[in-house]
């Protein structure tokens, strides 16, 4: 990271190691029985300021893409919560009966809680990307022409958007396509059928990350260019 990007490379990697710890010691909290809400949130306003501000950009455009992504946090919020109890995909599923036969699950936990940190935590990487590159590509058009208009500022904006939707759903969708490639041939060589196989619990879990994160992304592009505009607005009205 260091030979590609130098600083900025070294800034990258301090951010990942520290996003990692806010993690650890989210689940230490959470396996405490602390309000885990209240927990998940603050965690993830910790990760956003970790990612969006530990790298070389102009405070603007940061502080616009973490406006977005904290609108977009509470968004996710308020839609995983009564998502995640409409599936009940908390928990273990069947498949993981072997490895806790010998393990007693009355340890006083709730594993909702569990399924909608984890839920909101695992959105949080897609939508900072998403409102960091929109964000910083609307700073650069405005830094080139300042009297741009706000309608060409908008279609700016959306096909930035729509190149990021374009690569963020390729990554989502390949990153949970190579996770559960193992998991894809064991049902196959089980001989579920496809009731079954779209019904399993740890496909659900995994299918609902990746259009949720879809979800996130794609609110996350008209909430940057918005942003932008109010802040252009107040500019130059001062």
């Amino acid at each position: 990271m260091f030979a590609a990007g130098g600083k900025s490379g070294i800034k990258s990697f301090f951010s990942l190691v520290s996003c990692c710890c806010v993690v650890f010691v989210t689940i230490i909290l959470i396996a405490w029985n602390f309000p885990y809400l209240w927990i998940t949130i603050i965690s993830s306003l910790i990760i956003l300021i970790l990612v969006i501000y530990l790298r070389d950009a102009d405070i603007k455009s940061a502080n616009t893409a973490f406006l977005s992504s904290v609108i977009i946090l509470v968004l996710l919020v308020l839609l995983v919560i009564p998502l995640e109890y409409v599936a009940q995909v908390q928990g273990f599923s069947s498949e993981n009966s072997a490895d806790l036969e010998s393990m007693s699950l009355l340890i006083g936990f709730n594993f909702m809680n569990a399924a909608i940190a984890m839920t909101i935590l695992s959105c949080l990487g897609a939508v900072a990307e998403a409102t960091v590159s929109v964000a910083a590509g609307l700073s650069e058009v405005l830094s080139h022409d300042p009297s741009v208009s706000n309608e060409e500022l908008y279609q700016d904006g959306m096909m930035i958007g729509k190149q990021i939707i374009s690569t963020a759903f390729n990554t989502l969708f390949f990153g949970f396509f190579g996770g559960f490639l193992a998991l894809f041939i064991w049902f196959i060589r089980l001989s579920y059928t496809f009731g079954e196989f779209l019904n399993n619990k740890i496909f659900v879990v995994e299918f609902l990350l990746t259009i949720i994160s879809i979800i996130g992304v794609t609110l996350s592009i008209p909430a940057v260019i918005w942003l932008t505009m109010l802040e252009r607005k107040k500019t130059s009205k001062k």
